[in-house]
């Protein structure tokens, strides 16, 4: 199969990403914590020839459990256990610069990388929230700006500690006793404004180098973070003009910081509702709908918005004077883009709530596998995405209709590979991306 190649991602969030997707009767309220529901999930995403699947993850628990599933499996030592159950797919965890240390995040990824075949990726993100910043001795979270500072120092600290060992440094020489060369060893001997780190890692060089390096913050902090290490985005865009616009400023501001338009892969999210005609997926939609309990998506968005409780009303809109994105120090690009949503499209909080309660401000679609299909193609082919982030309103459900009757469409249109093929690939190939050169290690001579 020749031409360009479609990314796809499978972002499994426990019974579905519609928050009432658990009160449906196929779905099973404990399956955020049973390790056989994703193994299943795995594996259909795998069925798809998905490139990648995605856990979300956050150190806290949300203030209410009575919305939907709360509480998550630590995403690490779950893709462990799916690694010994899948072959091909990528593997990719979040995990937090703000509440996690570098060496021993470096150390987990790399551990995950090998015992995956080459196949771990690091969504990183830096947390929003006060309710995260208590559980770390922290009054009040970090400022926008100083979280991405210490984000940018944990990967410049995790991207040292990758390459403290040189790919050959393990010698395995029995007749002269010596395992190792000492010499092909680089500790870090960083000092810095956050961190301090002495040592080598204590995990030889992964396959793939580093893991896949994930962002997904599409705030002005977030996107010159990006342009600078990420090789994959997920972002939430509403519009194909506004994702048009967002993947060509991304892709400059990486050319700007001295990459390639090609190693960084823009994933928008879409949370499709299939059905075998348009009036059976909208009908899908309205029961999903009809399932939301609408005190707690009030909550939950006057959180978001900084908003006392009792501010809104439900069938109002929402209030004129909500302060700037410049003045949130929360989750400022999601923000702005559900305050955009709801003016734009002149919504109540009522149907702000509705549109929210599937994707949480990312593009929802409710269609034909066709019709799912097209729209994946035309901005995958106008400069709007080189991928998906495909997030099934309710899961396993959402995802095995997406591979059984999406995907083949999307193969036959050349768009998709049909298998993995052989020898298995490490993510960072699956993606198109070069395994990084080790720092320590000269560049070869240009004859």
């Amino acid at each position: 199969m020749t031409g360009r190649q479609l990314h796809l991602n499978a972002f499994l969030m426990n019974t579905g990403h519609h928050e009432a997707s658990w009160r449906l009767p196929e779905s099973d309220p404990y399956a955020h914590v049973d390790l056989a529901h994703y193994v299943r999930l795995a594996r259909i995403a795998e069925r798809g020839t998905f490139d990648s699947l995605f856990l979300a993850d956050g150190p806290q628990l949300w203030s209410s459990v009575a919305q939907r599933p709360a509480g998550a499996l630590e995403p690490i030592t779950l893709l462990t256990a799916l690694a010994t159950a899948t072959e091909h797919i990528g593997l990719i965890a979040t995990a937090s610069t703000s509440y996690n240390s570098p060496y021993n995040l470096a150390r987990k990824f790399a551990t995950l990388d090998h015992l995956s075949g080459g196949r771990a990726g690091w969504n990183i993100v830096t947390t929003a929230g006060a309710e995260a910043a208590r559980n770390f001795g922290l009054d009040a979270e970090p400022a926008h700006a100083e979280r991405y500072a210490r984000a940018a120092e944990f990967l410049d600290v995790a991207l040292k500690l990758w390459d403290s060992w040189e790919d050959d440094a393990i010698v395995a020489d029995k007749a002269a006793g010596v395992w190792g060369d000492d010499a092909k060893i680089h500790p870090p001997r960083h000092k810095g404004r956050y961190f301090s780190v002495e040592g080598a890692l204590n995990v030889p060089r992964t396959p793939q180098g580093y893991p896949l390096l994930v962002q997904a913050g599409s705030s002005e902090d977030g996107k010159r973070f990006a342009a600078r290490y990420a090789e994959a985005v997920f972002t939430a865009q509403q519009t194909i003009e506004d994702a048009r616009a967002f993947y060509a400023d991304l892709k400059a501001r990486t050319v700007a910081a001295g990459r390639g338009a090609d190693h960084i892969k823009v994933l928008p999210g879409i949370v499709p509702v299939i059905g075998s005609t348009e009036a059976e997926a909208r009908a899908g939609e309205r029961v999903l709908e009809d399932h939301i309990v609408h005190t707690h998506g009030v909550a939950h968005l006057e959180r978001l918005l900084q908003l006392a409780p009792g501010t809104l009303d439900l069938d109002g809109p929402l209030p004129s004077d909500l302060p700037p994105e410049s003045a949130v120090e929360g989750a400022k690009s999601r923000y702005t883009l559900i305050v955009e949503l709801a003016r734009r499209e002149r919504l109540t909080v009522r149907k702000l709530i509705g549109r929210l309660g599937g994707g949480r401000g990312h593009l929802t679609f409710a269609g034909t596998p066709e019709q799912v299909a097209d729209t994946i193609q035309l901005w995958f082919e106008s400069g709007a995405a080189d991928g998906f982030n495909i997030m099934p309103a309710v899961l396993p459900s959402g995802l095995e209709a997406f591979v059984d009757h999406v995907v083949p469409i999307l193969r036959a249109r050349g768009l998709l590979r049909t298998e993995y093929g052989s020898p298995r690939r490490t993510l960072r190939e699956r993606y198109g991306l070069p395994r990084p050169a080790n720092q320590h290690v000269p560049a070869p001579a240009l004859l």
